[in-house]
């Protein structure tokens, strides 16, 4: 009887393997809880720099930072966008400064400094996003919503963001999506439009993520 209650407390004392999905190169899912790195802002996957695929190199650079690691996040707040702003670390290593220190995230300096210092070393060493002058992800993000508001006509105003539902679940497209281009709404299917990221998240879909 001693040896199972042993067994047992050494069992339950085993930590658990989180399932950890990667949105972008910032945003990631842990155990169906979404975290935005505080302090950083990576490439839309779908954001080209130059001849470059600079959101996709992010957002796989993300992925092996935090393949077969512990991860740990510590709050810092809530966006608009159901959200949590943390400060994530794989293996004790600051993810967020990790993604600043290569080239492949921007130091979100309109909300935090905390990786300002790592920016301007990276600047200097000319890595990754500052080898040239590339367009910032609020600038692309702004200039993709812009023109999707006047290109897709079946859209209410103002409402862009395409919720689809596939074998993969109810997912939605905002318009820096990669595949935003070549998805349809098909309001009989139940699919819809959305006004905002929130509003997608809030009725129960999800953004897309890519592992």
């Amino acid at each position: 009887m001693r040896f199972l209650c042993a067994f047992l407390a050494i069992f339950f004392a085993m930590p658990t393997l989180a399932e950890i999905r990667v949105i972008d190169g910032d945003t990631l899912e842990i155990d169906g809880t979404i975290y935005r790195l505080n302090g950083i802002d990576a490439p839309e996957h779908g954001q080209r720099c130059g001849n470059w695929n600079c959101g996709e190199d992010a957002t796989a650079t993300l992925v092996e930072i935090v393949k077969g690691r512990e991860i740990i996040c510590v709050p810092n707040g809530e966006d608009g966008y159901g959200r949590i702003i943390a400060t994530c670390r794989a293996d004790g290593t600051d993810i967020g400064g990790e993604m600043v220190d290569k080239g492949l995230a921007w130091a979100f300096l309109r909300y935090s400094d905390a990786y300002a210092a790592d920016e301007l070393n990276a600047k200097e060493a000319a890595s990754g996003i500052w080898s040239k002058d590339f367009e910032p992800p609020w600038v692309f993000r702004e200039n993709r919503w812009t023109a999707a508001l006047s290109e897709e006509q079946e859209a209410p105003e103002g409402c862009p963001i395409k919720g689809n539902i596939s074998r993969n679940g109810r997912i939605y497209h905002a318009p820096w999506s990669p595949w935003y281009g070549r998805t349809r709404v098909n309001i009989v299917k139940g699919e819809r439009w959305f006004c905002s990221e929130a509003e997608a998240v809030a009725a129960g879909w999800r953004a897309p993520h890519w592992n």
